[in-house]
């Protein structure tokens, strides 16, 4: 009888094709958490446009309308329900008829404008938001108080779709300081 001995110079079928499930199950779980990390990305910048569009908005109707003489759009008086409206328009502080007014609110060239006119209007927003929702409701404080304009806004990244879409909303109620 011959004894031979066989010395083993490599892997056999079954290791290799464990190897290869085991590298296979780890670039699919990696390719996952990767592909999550830049949808996050992605969400995370929508919100800081819509975000700091409204910010910006918000602020300037903020000052604007503080620092107005009066509100010249129809306000309602308690306890009537108050009408709100698309435009708000206002007397500045210099004498001048001003708005901010919502131009085509909830389609995709959609915008908040401050102007006389809005042949003459200044965009408040850029074209990376589309605005969702434009409220301005206006209410004459009974006696001598200055009126109040409530504020509603929300708009949406206009660049972004499905799970990356973010949307922010903000509200803020304006007493006129110049009254």
């Amino acid at each position: 009888m011959k004894n031979i001995n066989y010395i083993s110079k490599g892997m056999t079928l079954l290791e290799v094709l464990v190897v290869i499930t085991i590298f296979a199950v780890l670039g699919i779980l990696v390719t996952e958490s990767v592909a999550l990390t830049l949808q996050g990305a992605k969400k995370s910048a929508s919100i800081v446009r819509a975000r700091e569009n409204l910010d910006y908005s918000i602020a300037i109707i903020e000052r604007q309308i503080r620092g107005a003489s009066s509100i010249t759009s129809q306000c309602t008086t308690p306890p009537a329900t108050p009408a709100p409206a698309a435009e708000i328009d206002y007397t500045d502080q210099y004498g001048k008829l001003s708005s901010f007014f919502c131009v085509n609110t909830g389609g995709n060239d959609s915008y908040i404008a401050s102007g006389s006119s809005l042949l003459t209007a200044s965009r408040l927003t850029n074209d990376t938001v589309k605005i969702a929702g434009c409220l301005f409701t206006c209410i004459t404080a009974p006696g001598s108080n200055p009126p109040e304009v409530d504020v509603d806004l929300a708009m949406q990244d206009a660049s972004a779709s499905g799970i990356q879409s973010a949307s922010a909303s903000a509200s803020t109620r304006i007493y006129l300081r110049n009254y």
